[in-house]
Formats: structure tokens, C-alpha cells, sequence
């Protein structure tokens, strides 16, 4: 099975060594759970290893999508400027100067035919192998009959261009749900993210659903949004009971599983360059 490393601190080990290659992953969780973040560092770090790179901007404006992944120091300008990156505005619907001046502009939203168009040209373009649809939700919050068959119509454009891609999905606060009827049946994958409020603190955690084709961690992980991205505590997990919070050490015959794979994951990729060069 031939995987794409996240190269996420900690995100990769508890997929067991990556996401599989050409799986659609629907990324879920409420506000302010880390969701657009996960998606965007997942595009720039494949961006710095010569991995083209595609963002589909659904609920916001293509200049606010470049200053947010600026927040964390991580230059986008400059691979748009060498063609391995495109942002395809499906936001503004061509109104104002600054959408204007974008280059990949979906002018109706509701058109998913018109969307597909945009998101084929621009992977081929950059030729891409990662994309981040941001957040899906959109497409379907109006018509929720139809979720899993738009999830479906986009799944076989990006996968059938042999991308992996990263689809955000919205949930709301306290809801355990990943956001759409059928989506969960209609993706390959499924990772949470969660913010839980306990005796007055916080916690941010991270748990992997479902991923087809791979063995994955079955525990709640620690997690952490730094000012250099997303950190996963890969090898600790989560307790968690209405009244109380204990982060607890993982058994060691799982890390030690996890970091074998790591390992193996990453031969993988080096064997794929050598083949390349």
C-alpha cells in the first residue's frame, strides 16, 4: 500500500505510517477544532517535499486563505509563483477586483459540474497529488439529500487523477456527527477533531474514525495548535470521563508498532524518489 506521509508531527503515527494514496479523508469537528489548519499544513508540507498542491476555497476569500497560511510562516506566494500551487476561488463567484485578478473562479457555486472543471485544470496544471476542499459542508448544507452524491462526483475526479485529498466537513458544537447524511459511507477515510470543555479547561484531541486499507490508532489522542502548525501527542492518549481528564502514556507495543511503520512508510518514499530521479 503506498501512502502519503502527512508529515504532521504525530499525525503520521497514528495512521500507522500515512494516509493511503488516491483516499478521499473528510476531516470533521466544530468550530475552532483545528480543521482548516490540519488541511492546509497537510498541503504546504507536501508543497516543500515537490508535491504540487490544489485549495479549494469554499467559505472564504482566496486572500484571506494566502494570510492564513502566512499566520504560520508557511509562504504559498511562492509556489503559486512557480505553478506547484493553485487556489481555486469558489468563494467570491468572480465578483470584486481581487477575484478577478484569480486565476481558477468558480462562478456559480451550486454548479458542482463547474467546480469539478476547475479542480481538473488546476491539478493538471500544477500537476498536484494533494488537494484540500475547504470545507464541503458548503455544497450541500442547503440540500442534504444530496451529500453523499456530491462527496461521490468529486471523489472521482480527484482520486481518478491520482490525488489524495483532504475534505473539511463542519459540525456543530457538542453534535458527534461528521456532517452530511452518507458522507461517512462515501469517503475513505475519517479523522475528528474535538474541543471539550471539562471543569472549566479545554482540551483539543484527535481521533482516527476510519481509514481503508490500513490498521489505525484506536485511541483519543492529545493535541496541540501551535504557532508552527498542528502537533499530535502520537504516543499518549486521552481519558476521558464526565468529570475529569487524564492524559495517559500508551502501551508500549503500540508505539513501538507506530514507529515501525513510520520507518517503513518512509523507505517507501525514498524507494519512490530514487525510481523517480
Amino acid at each position: 500500500m503506498k501512502r502519503v506521509k502527512t508529515y504532521i508531527p504525530g499525525l503520521d503515527e497514528i495512521l500507522y505510517g500515512g494516509i493511503p494514496e488516491r483516499h478521499i479523508v473528510l476531516v470533521s469537528g466544530g468550530p475552532g477544532t483545528g480543521k482548516s489548519i490540519l488541511g492546509k499544513q497537510f498541503l504546504y508540507n507536501g508543497l516543500t517535499k515537490g508535491e504540487g498542491g490544489v485549495f479549494v476555497a469554499l467559505e472564504e476569500h482566496p486572500v484571506s486563505v494566502r494570510r492564513s497560511f502566512e499566520h504560520f510562516g508557511w509562504d504559498v506566494r511562492k509556489y503559486e509563483r512557480e505553478g506547484k500551487f493553485a487556489i481555486i476561488d469558489a468563494f467570491t463567484g468572480g465578483i470584486g477586483s481581487a477575484a478577478q485578478r484569480e486565476k481558477y473562479v468558480v462562478k456559480n457555486i451550486d454548479d458542482v459540474k463547474e467546480l469539478s472543471e476547475n479542480i481538473r485544470s488546476a491539478i493538471k496544471d500544477t500537476n498536484a497529488t494533494r488537494i484540500v476542499v475547504d470545507s464541503v459542508s458548503t455544497l450541500y448544507l442547503t440540500k442534504p439529500a444530496m451529500a453523499r452524491s456530491i462527496v461521490m462526483q468529486l471523489k472521482r475526479v480527484i482520486s481518478g487523477l491520482g490525488c489524495t485529498a483532504i475534505f473539511v466537513s463542519q459540525v456543530s458544537v457538542g453534535e458527534r456527527g461528521f456532517g452530511g447524511p452518507g458522507v461517512e459511507h462515501a469517503v475513505d477515510g475519517i479523522i475528528r477533531l474535538d474541543l471539550d470543555e471539562v471543569e472549566g479547561v479545554m482540551y483539543r484531541s484527535i481521533i482516527v474514525w476510519k481509514m481503508r486499507d490500513t490498521k489505525i490508532s484506536m485511541v483519543r489522542h492529545p493535541m496541540d495548535i501551535t504557532d508552527n502548525g498542528i502537533v499530535v501527542q502520537w504516543d499518549k492518549y486521552l481519558k476521558m470521563t464526565n468529570w475529569s481528564v487524564s492524559i495517559q502514556p500508551l502501551p508500549q507495543k503500540d508505539v513501538d508498532e507506530m514507529k515501525k511503520a513510520v520507518e517503513e512508510a518512509e523507505k517507501e518514499v525514498e524507494v519512490k524518489v530514487e525510481e523517480e530521479e
